[in-house]
């Protein structure tokens, strides 16, 4: 049986467990021995980070060969359009190649927690949030993708990643599953 750890990652935490600069990481919400981050989520992005001990299992979640479908909740700066949805749909354009073919949708504003600190807001340009999935993992594609097609990401929320889901787990909160 392997360890599997549900955590929300919270903003500005590292998905590693040392950092000399002194900044969070994994270690100051984690306190199981020998787990390690199936992926990673960016310092600036929050929400779903699976954490195993099973290298197998590990490598299944991270590898972009599995092709584990990821979705994201994304507040977008603007009102998004249908034709950028369709775009982001169908793949983009990024300086490393295109992307595979995305799930997108509109979002009603979720019931999300407060981020500390809060997002940037302009009073005369609109946000929005849409339901981004997709099923490989560069560095940072949702907001280059939500950039390339003229929406730049202002807040970032992995919401699942395969069967796993963030639920209703809070920022720094974690669930601890025993797998086969």
């Amino acid at each position: 049986m392997s360890v599997l750890i549900l955590f929300n990652k919270p903003y500005d935490v590292l998905c590693q467990f040392t950092d000399e600069a002194g900044r969070s990481t994994l270690k100051d919400y984690i306190h199981q021995p020998d787990v390690y981050a199936a992926g990673r989520l960016d310092r600036d992005s929050e929400g779903l980070l699976l954490l195993t001990d099973n290298g197998r299992l590990q490598q299944k979640i991270s590898d972009p060969r599995f092709k584990l479908p990821k979705t994201y909740w994304v507040q977008v700066e603007g009102s998004i359009s249908k034709s950028a949805l369709d775009q982001l749909s169908a793949g983009v354009l990024l300086n490393d190649g295109m992307t595979l073919p995305a799930t997108a949708r509109l979002l009603e504003p979720p019931s999300v927690w407060e981020r500390t600190p809060p997002i940037r807001v302009r009073k005369n340009i609109p946000d929005c949030w849409i339901e981004l999935t997709i099923n490989e993992g560069r560095n940072r594609q949702i907001r280059r993708m939500t950039a390339a097609v003229g929406f730049p990401t202002l807040r970032l929320i992995r919401r699942r990643i395969g069967e796993w889901d963030l639920g209703d787990l809070l920022p720094g909160e974690f669930r601890q599953l025993t797998v086969a």
